[in-house]
């Protein structure tokens, strides 16, 4: 299982990127493999302020269908137009060309509260 190290993590399965004040956020290798194969990625929240914990989005697999949490509280400004035209993405490269969603981080402390990848791994080992 991929677990970058540079990256931060929620129990929820989503991965976490910080660049400046926005966070870069897809879910991980692992809930990848565990959903299957990716038909469509649902994300009504563009434009809305939500609290870390708050479901963001969909992801609609085969057999199932989950809901996508934020790892960090802030303003959707944007969902990745890539996967919103392929969400197989997600399945190919979870951590890099299917990033999910942009969001302007309205409290570094959340991000600072989330699992590193070692605690990540632990986690799901």
């Amino acid at each position: 299982m991929n677990v970058p190290s540079e990256l931060k993590y929620s129990k929820d399965h989503e991965w976490c990127r910080l660049e400046g004040e926005y966070a870069y956020v897809g879910i991980t290798d692992f809930a990848q493999s565990q959903l299957g194969d990716i038909v469509f990625v649902d994300v009504p929240t563009v434009g809305e302020t939500l609290a870390a914990g708050e479901v963001f989005g969909t992801i609609e697999a085969v057999k199932t269908v989950s809901d996508a949490f934020l790892p960090v509280g802030g303003e959707i400004v944007e969902m990745n137009e890539a996967v919103d035209a392929d969400s197989s993405l997600v399945n190919k490269d979870p951590y890099g060309e299917g990033w999910m969603i942009k969001v302007k981080v309205s409290d570094p402390a959340d991000f600072d509260a989330l699992l590193s990848a070692s605690e990540y791994e632990a986690l799901i080992a």
